[in-house]
């Protein structure tokens, strides 16, 4: 990728600038930074019209120094193996740094989800999962993916029942998988932890008056204003939270579509879109 950006190295740039401070031998370091293990993969889908699309998707495992690794499956026509790679390797430094016992990993599927079908998308998403299957890319023990950009519990339960289709009698087949619906053997509180993690983060930081001062504001998050960008799980939530819990006001939210702005403040329930209301039960009799 000469004269190219790459994520990746930027990545890789970031670490060596901190491993200066270090003692560790040149040679663990560049061992640190190598993603062990990429998996590219091109696999056949049928479409709802009838015709063969082949899909790209990616699986990327940093670091085996701790297991399973630990990373999202994004869902994005922009995904790209130098992408994968570098997520999975901040995936291996934020834990490292917080001292949570995984390796990095990463996974990808380059297509739009808004483009295709939920049936699609099953297949697309079953047909990934086996393909991890075959390569041992996926396993309670081994690597364990999450919901990422474009994906969600939906998702993580077709992976769930795929996995556990293919490995049948593994008594812990559940665990291939995080971000599960409650009702597939998923955690409360996995679908807002993230955006609860953003709030928390920056609290913190506004209880800093040091830091704080530097850019001239005042600690404490009551009254501040606040722009997310994203409205889907960690935006939502995020948006939730500095309302509900920090006492800000959300004055804009920005979407792929274009963006909302309100000085008086915006609420992220009126602003999400509302689901489709399906016909009671009797009515499809």
């Amino acid at each position: 990728m000469s004269g190219e950006y790459s994520f990746f190295e930027s990545v890789g740039t970031s670490f060596d600038k901190a491993a200066k401070f270090t003692k560790w031998d040149p040679g663990i370091l560049e061992q640190i930074k190598a993603c062990n293990s990429v998996y590219r993969m091109r696999f056949p889908v049928k479409m709802d019209d009838g015709h063969i699309e082949v899909i790209e998707a990616y699986r990327v495992q940093h670091s085996h120094h701790k297991t399973p690794c630990k990373g999202g499956i994004r869902f994005s026509i922009e995904v790209n193996q130098d992408e994968v790679m570098a997520l999975a390797a901040l995936m291996t430094y934020k834990c490292a740094i917080v001292n949570v016992p995984f390796g990095g990993g990463k996974g990808g599927i380059k297509i739009d989800p808004r483009k295709h079908s939920a049936y699609e998308l099953e297949k697309i998403t079953r047909r990934y999962t086996s393909e991890l299957v075959k390569k041992n890319f996926i396993g309670p023990g081994t690597d364990v993916p999450a919901p990422d950009y474009g994906t969600g519990e939906r998702e993580m339960a077709w992976i769930v029942d795929t996995y556990s289709s293919l490995r049948p009698g593994e008594i812990d087949a559940l665990g291939c998988v995080t971000g599960k619906p409650i009702t597939q053997g998923g955690v409360r509180g996995r679908k807002e932890a993230t955006g609860l993690g953003v709030f928390y983060g920056i609290r913190e930081v506004f209880n800093m008056p040091e830091v704080v001062g530097k850019i001239g504001l005042t600690t404490g998050l009551e009254g501040k204003t606040v722009v997310v960008q994203g409205l889907g799980n960690v935006g939502y939530h995020s948006a939730k939270f500095f309302r509900e819990k920090g006492g800000s006001k959300v004055i804009a939210i920005a979407e792929y579509e274009g963006a909302i702005y309100n000085a008086d403040g915006l609420n992220e329930e009126d602003a999400r879109p509302r689901p489709t209301k399906c016909l009671p039960a009797k009515a499809l009799w």
